[in-house]
């Protein structure tokens, strides 16, 4: 479903990506496991069309992605959660879940709203409260259900459970359980696998922007 071949990425004067490769199968939860500063941020960046490729492809369903602009990203089912939220802070918490929606030609908003109400029913309970009124962990749960709400084919999640409380950590924890089994793919990156280990079904390790060892199933790991 996702293919990244050779990604070449510079920021500023640093090189972050070099030569990094991923793939991502219809269905499957992957980890993209690093560092502080190890390229994952920087991956999840240049899949959204953030950060320009030097080199290299990306291939979305058959798509080439480098020939799209940011915004169609939304209109092909990706969802995406970045690391800082990325929430506007006057617009209310089901505001902010609209806004990829409102790109969207092909998916209902109310329907798609009332599936992320289902799957996380603590964000109906404060969707008309403004989102600079939200805890940070709060905030990590609607920036989960904005991407859930345009998110039909895959999911793209930056560090979900960096600086949440455990027991957020458990709350996504269990949402991305109920979405195992799916047709929907997930990226997830992370600096261990302490909170997602039993989830995925193969780890990919970035460092210093390149791939440091192939692929490995979850299943050799635990």
């Amino acid at each position: 479903m996702l293919e990244l071949r050779n990604l070449q990425v510079q920021l500023a004067s640093a090189q972050v990506l070099r030569g990094f490769s991923l793939s991502v199968a219809q269905g499957q939860m992957v980890g993209l496991v690093g560092r502080n500063g190890a390229g994952k941020t920087s991956t999840m960046r240049s899949i959204m069309g953030h950060l320009r490729l030097q080199q290299g492809s990306m291939h979305f369903e058959g798509q080439d992605l480098c020939a799209l602009p940011p915004q169609a990203r939304a209109a092909l089912g990706i969802g995406y959660m970045p690391e800082d939220r990325g929430l506007v802070p006057e617009l209310t918490v089901e505001e902010n879940m609209l806004i990829p929606l409102w790109v969207s030609k092909t998916l209902n908003a109310d329907e798609r709203l009332a599936f992320v109400y289902q799957v996380l029913p603590e964000l109906k309970d404060m969707s008309q409260r403004r989102a600079l009124l939200l805890s940070g962990g709060q905030q990590k749960l609607v920036a989960l259900g904005r991407a859930l709400a345009v998110g039909t084919r895959l999911l793209l999640l930056d560090e979900p459970f960096e600086g949440v409380a455990p027991a957020l950590s458990m709350r996504v924890s269990e949402v991305l359980s109920r979405l195992k089994g799916s047709q929907l793919s997930v990226l997830i990156s992370q600096s261990d696998l302490n909170h997602a280990s039993g989830l995925l079904d193969t780890k990919v390790v970035i460092e210093r922007g390149a791939n440091s060892a192939p692929a490995e199933q979850t299943s050799a790991l635990v």
